[in-house]
């Protein structure tokens, strides 16, 4: 890192600390721009030393709001802020950073600002699949009860309508039982679906572009064909072994989610990747497949991006609330996870599928 000013031996020893920091110290001047920084620092933004200096630091993050604001109010104020914000994707990440930011006010030559950057994505990741896995077996154990409840007393109520209707013979009052029987039945089919298809998995080795393939058809046949779908699929994916219908139905939950989102106009892209060592939940794979459904519609309120996974959360009158909490059953059965993030413009859903035998972290 090269410190403003003169460069005195005294400081080398000060350099040298400062060199092999893993946190990336970064030195601003008051027009926010690059004074100097040290070479975790070089990592985290994805530009050498050299090229940064005298450039703007917010150019160099996307014009980050959060950054921006919190760098804006140490210059107003000289106190001193500390944030977690993100990074976009740049020309050399291709996946958006979670970074633990410290700003402080200095003076030292040309540098008005100290920037400590942390990355911890990683970490970030970690809690945040957890959280997943938590809320996922607090909601399959909440369905599965809710759904015992409500059909024990279902086979009773549509027995004794079907024995009423035999007693009557007015054509108009067989129109009420007809109906009490019709309501049981739909009932029952949202029951089973809360509960889930029995047994383990019938996995054979599948092709996930088919499958996804196959999803577009039916959604298209749903009457969502000025949906534009597009494809950025990974020729070398090899087969995995997988059951048909569970994939099929989880992958169409998903996707039909999406084309929702868009209400009939915008874009789904279907990405796959093979990714390596990645853990889910206490488990590291040495491969996975990762599925990425994306979608450019308005996004998933905040307000309801902590509790998605869990049943009968929607924010469609229309809807159940089951989708999410059904494809995230599903891919439980294969040791893998459903994770997302969203904002306005773009929401992606990440399908996690081990490729290999599984090792303990």
């Amino acid at each position: 890192m090269q410190p403003p000013g003169d460069d005195p031996a005294g400081d080398r020893q000060s350099r040298h600390i400062l060199d092999n920091l893993s946190s990336g110290v970064i030195l601003l001047d008051r027009s926010l721009l690059i004074v100097g920084l040290n070479p975790a620092a070089e990592n985290i933004l994805g530009i050498s030393a050299q090229r940064a200096k005298g450039e703007s630091l917010l150019r160099l993050v996307d014009d980050e709001p959060e950054l921006r604001d919190i760098l804006g109010r140490v210059i107003e104020t000289g106190d001193h802020y500390a944030n977690e914000i993100r990074l976009g994707r740049t020309e050399v990440y291709a996946e958006e950073r979670v970074v633990d930011c410290r700003v402080s006010p200095l003076d030292a030559g040309a540098a008005a600002l100290l920037v400590e950057m942390t990355d911890v994505t990683r970490r970030s990741k970690i809690s945040r699949e957890n959280a997943l896995l938590i809320q996922h077996g607090a909601g399959r154990q909440m369905i599965r009860q809710l759904a015992h409840e409500i059909k024990n007393p279902l086979g009773g109520i549509r027995g004794a309508a079907q024995l009423l209707a035999k007693q009557l013979h007015d054509a108009e009052l067989t129109e009420y039982t007809d109906v009490v029987i019709s309501e049981t039945d739909r009932l029952a089919g949202l029951v089973d679906t809360l509960l889930g298809p029995g047994g383990p998995p019938n996995k054979q080795p599948l092709n996930v572009h088919e499958l996804l393939e196959y999803v577009v058809r039916l959604i298209e046949a749903e009457g969502q064909k000025s949906v534009l779908f597009k494809r950025d699929y990974d020729p070398g994916l090899p087969l995995i072994d997988l059951d048909r219908d569970h994939m099929v139905q989880a992958l169409l939950n998903l996707v039909r989610n999406a084309a929702t989102a868009l209400d009939g106009q915008g874009t789904i892209t279907l990405r796959t990747r093979a990714v390596t060592n990645f853990t889910i939940g206490d488990t590291r794979h040495r491969v996975i497949a990762s599925i990425e459904i994306e979608d450019d519609g308005p996004g998933i309120p905040f307000e309801l991006q902590g509790s998605v996974f869990y049943p009968l959360i929607t924010n469609r009158p229309e809807g159940t609330g089951l989708g999410l909490p059904a494809a995230q059953e599903l891919l439980s059965r294969h040791g893998g996870l459903i994770e997302f993030e969203s904002r306005p413009g773009r929401t992606v859903f990440q399908v996690r599928i081990p490729l290999q035998q599984a090792e303990k972290s």
